[in-house]
């Protein structure tokens, strides 16, 4: 019998050494561009954030990492908007999308919210505005970066998130809610 059980742990160990946080991971070329792969993680988190007005949200951390595949640098912009948004698919259900300005890596993959620190401070000074990223990435270079959701209250079933790419316009899906964010510019630098 213990032979059976170290050996059904150990095959467990085993196949969760190997797996990734990334849910989703899209490659879009055109004629012009020879390759832009976006990387979208599944969530961490799901823990109560409190405000300083005492009014209590549910976050999820994650993570978008965009690798640039093309002969030339393109500038990044995404633009979340300070108004909360409303999930269609759980109505009564409100999010926000926010930007830390800390780097991910993936050596902070395993790591409690994908190592996103000081989360509470980000969250008591940026929860009421705007949030925006604007980053170059070089040829053959990528960057990743964090996205806070956080909703007014729990949803119903899995929460998933991702960026796509419809030529230069960026979206940002959150399970059936899609909303334009951005944009991609592919012209030179």
């Amino acid at each position: 019998m213990r032979i059976l059980i170290t050996i059904t742990l150990l095959t467990v160990w085993l196949t969760a050494i190997g797996q990734t946080s990334i849910d989703t991971e899209s490659k879009y070329t055109r004629s012009d561009v020879k390759g832009v792969i976006i990387q979208n993680s599944l969530p961490k988190g799901g823990l109560k954030y409190t405000d300083e007005k005492g009014k209590v949200y549910i976050y999820a951390v994650f993570w978008t990492r965009i690798i640039n595949e093309t002969d030339n640098p393109f500038t990044l912009t995404i633009d979340f908007p300070a108004d909360s948004l409303e999930l269609a698919s759980s109505a009564g259900r409100y999010f926000k999308l926010l930007l830390p300005s800390d780097t991910m890596t993936l050596e902070k993959e395993k790591l409690f919210n994908y190592g996103l620190s000081d989360l509470e401070f980000f969250l008591n000074k940026n929860i009421r505005k705007k949030s925006s990223l604007k980053k170059t990435i070089n040829p053959k270079e990528s960057n990743a970066f964090y996205i806070v959701t956080l909703f007014n209250r729990g949803v119903d079933g899995t929460l998933r998130t991702g960026f796509t790419l419809k030529g230069e316009n960026l979206f940002y899906r959150i399970n059936d809610k899609e909303i334009h964010c951005g944009k991609i510019n592919f012209k030179k630098i």
